[in-house]
């Protein structure tokens, strides 16, 4: 077995989503929202609040995608939530915040649905004796509730999502800290993502071998140079390379 340990990227790598966090219908229905529970604003007022929080959270820059010497920092969107509450003098917990987190959510999102194949994949790994792992550019108050609709949450023998430790992938802190915690060599070990800098260069700076497969929301980007590259999503053939079956 060449790869003890397959580490895969989420969105666009095994999951596909649509989110729309501008449509008016978003803002009218959160605006709704905070005015039920004691912060008065109104649609287009809350928006504006709403980015210029991600942005002042952010640290003022928006991270530079093309670098992965960057160290990206992640926040934890919650947060954002519960300062709109404050900004308007109102008490808001964090069970609040988490709650309105999940309103957006639902309000923004289009679809999502699993790529064909990936479950089944992740279990024939898992059959194979190959330990499978989530490294994920995410909101763990999104995406933990979207891993347990799809039912593909526990075929993961561990979950790294980068709201939960403040940095993300193309940051080398990201995945040394799995790879750590984890007891992983990078030398038995492969990165499966959609992305050519977030998930392959990243990889490949500490030491992972990188498997790149080219999705419907894949960056537009030249191919990277990865171990496989897939210029197309065809999880079936993932299986193969990583089983070698």
């Amino acid at each position: 077995m060449r790869y003890h340990d397959c580490i895969f990227d989420l969105y666009g790598t095994l999951v596909d989503i649509r989110t729309d966090e501008t449509r008016p219908r978003l803002w009218e229905e959160l605006a709704a929202w905070y005015r039920e529970n004691g912060a008065a604003y109104e649609p287009e007022e809350l928006k504006e609040a709403y980015f210029r929080t991600v942005r002042r959270m952010e640290g003022g820059k928006a991270p530079l995608r093309g670098d992965a010497h960057e160290a990206h920092p992640e926040i934890r969107i919650e947060l954002v939530f519960q300062a709109l509450f404050r900004e308007k003098q109102a008490e808001a917990g964090l069970e609040l915040a988490v709650r309105t987190g999940e309103r957006f959510r639902k309000s923004s999102l289009e679809y999502i649905r699993p790529y064909s194949g990936g479950g089944e994949l992740l279990k024939a790994l898992r059959a194979n004796g190959q330990r499978v792992w989530l490294l994920s550019n995410a909101q763990s108050i999104f995406t933990r509730c979207e891993l347990s609709m799809l039912g593909i949450e526990k075929l993961f023998d561990g979950i790294y999502l980068s709201s939960d430790y403040g940095c993300k992938k193309p940051d080398r802190r990201f995945f040394e800290l799995l790879l750590r915690e984890r007891g992983i060599a990078p030398e038995n070990a492969i990165m499966i993502g959609n992305d050519g800098v977030c998930d392959i260069q990243g990889a490949r700076a500490v030491g992972l071998s990188a498997l790149y497969v080219r999705s419907n929301i894949s960056p537009e980007e030249p191919l990277p140079e990865a171990d496989y590259v897939l210029e197309e999503m065809d999880l079936g053939r993932v299986r193969e390379i990583l089983t070698g079956k």
